[in-house]
């Protein structure tokens, strides 16, 4: 089906539903990159006013990706709620951006409607919102998940503890993971990107984490971010595996791309369940995203990228994640080209996942040859805090000196926390103020009071 929309004397005809949100999209690199962007302005303001005109029914009935050809499309059609979905089955894209942002619509009423969102649906409406609107809209839409502790929880923000080494070195990382800690950091997870899929290697790094996550009693789950095939034989050897990792796209070629399919994320969901490690909950999967993934990999069928991106989101969904990572920035400035295109992606990614029932978080990144900095990253971190991110990264430095790029510090963790009164996940605080690295106001005691601990710790190690 064919859309238009005239300004003036000039009208716009858009060939079908996915080339509109093509040129409904704010303007990015990778889009334009895929020759599939609004040649101008006018253009792009056109496809936005017919757009909002669009019943959202129509998501249902006109698949962007055939039904017959891609497993993501099956998922989110199969997967859909009529049931969900009657209490907003009346409405276009521009009633449901007017729904969103109405104060009657509540948490409790975003909750209800979950299930009956197409990730197609909350990525059309977005290309209509302000980043206030998202950040509004996304704020309201907490998502909670449980393994040792509690994340998502309102008024809260955790970090991922990143101690990466460019040689998996156990004490490097260690190092790094002391640092973390003794920051307040690590309440989502103590994540390690290994520099290979040795498996004698990535099982030392799970057991050292575990065995210091043991002797200190810290509530916080592991992961090593390797290819989910190499997780699953690392449960089989017996390793002490809780959080399952893979990075995950919005169309089956791209998935297959990363060498995984709804099957094999099926296999690995279960292998975790079948070791019990969590104790206050079940959820522990973490998948990591990223706009332009697809197109990287040439299997995003003409489709915006931002739009698969979402469309990632509902496979996430499938899995009940603890944790999904937009990693915003990594891909690089052929996607997103600036700070200010960077920022608009990482609002669109938490906003589209919340509204899926997703727990996002974001590693609010750039690599050094896009046209961003750090200031751009204090910018979306501040806005990210505000919409009620679930999680942020805490590098080193913020430099990552095995993946080589910018990402935010243990340091930019404690200023959102401070600014905008976010706190930890409640079990880690506790550990935390027990172990007196902060106080009973979230703030971090002074150094002399950490010592011990820290001096515990490396003796332990065996770090200088």
């Amino acid at each position: 089906m064919s859309y238009t929309e005239s300004i003036g004397s000039r009208t716009y005809r858009f060939a079908d539903l996915k080339t509109m949100l093509a040129k409904a999209s704010p303007q990015r690199s990778g889009d334009q990159l895929a020759g599939i962007a609004a040649a101008s302005e006018e253009e792009r303001v056109a496809a936005k006013m017919a757009l909002a005109q669009v019943p959202l029914r129509t998501f249902l009935n006109e698949p962007l990706i055939p039904y017959e050809t891609d497993e993501v499309t099956r998922l989110i059609i199969d997967d859909h709620s009529p049931q969900a979905f009657a209490e907003i089955s009346h409405l276009t894209v521009g009633d449901f951006r007017n729904w969103l942002l109405s104060t009657a619509t509540d948490t409790d009423a975003l909750t209800r409607v979950t299930q009956g969102l197409t990730p197609e649906m909350v990525a059309a409406v977005s290309k209509l919102m302000r980043n206030q609107d998202l950040i509004t809209a996304a704020r309201k839409r907490p998502v909670i998940t449980r393994f040792r502790n509690t994340v998502g929880l309102p008024g809260r923000m955790s970090v991922r503890l990143q101690p990466n080494h460019p040689t998996d070195d156990v004490k490097g990382i260690a190092a790094s993971m002391l640092d973390g800690l003794m920051y307040g950091c690590g309440d989502a997870l103590i994540g390690i990107n290994p520099a290979s899929d040795n498996l004698t290697a990535i099982t030392k790094l799970l057991q050292m984490i575990d065995d210091f996550r043991q002797r200190y009693q810290v509530p916080t789950q592991s992961c090593v971010l390797t290819h989910v095939t190499s997780t699953i034989a690392a449960i089989e050897k017996g390793a002490p595996v809780d959080l399952v990792f893979q990075s995950i796209a919005g169309t089956e070629k791209a998935n297959a791309s990363f060498g995984i399919s709804l099957a094999l994320l099926q296999e690995a969901y279960e292998a975790g369940l079948s070791l019990q490690r969590g104790t206050v909950g079940s959820n522990l999967m973490y998948f990591e995203t990223g706009q332009g993934s697809a197109l990287s990999a040439d299997a995003h069928f003409g489709v915006d990228q931002q739009t698969c991106e979402a469309r990632a989101y509902a496979v996430a969904r499938k899995f009940k994640p603890f944790l999904v990572n937009t990693v915003v920035g990594f891909i690089g400035p052929e996607y997103l080209y600036d700070g200010k295109q960077i920022t608009r992606a990482g609002l669109e990614d938490h906003f589209c996942g919340k509204l899926l029932g997703v727990p996002m978080g974001c590693d609010i990144c750039y690599t050094n040859h896009a046209e961003a900095d750090q200031d751009d990253m204090d910018n979306l971190l501040t806005l990210l805090g505000v919409a009620g991110i679930n999680f942020i990264m805490g590098v080193p430095g913020a430099d990552d000196v095995m993946l080589n790029y910018q990402s935010t510090s243990f340091h930019d963790a404690l200023y959102v926390r401070d600014v905008l009164g976010l706190r930890r996940a409640p079990e880690f605080e506790e550990w935390l103020e027990s172990m007196q690295i902060i106080d009973e106001r979230g703030a971090l005691i002074g150094a002399s009071a950490r010592q011990p601990l820290l001096e515990g710790a490396r003796d332990w190690m065996g770090i200088a």
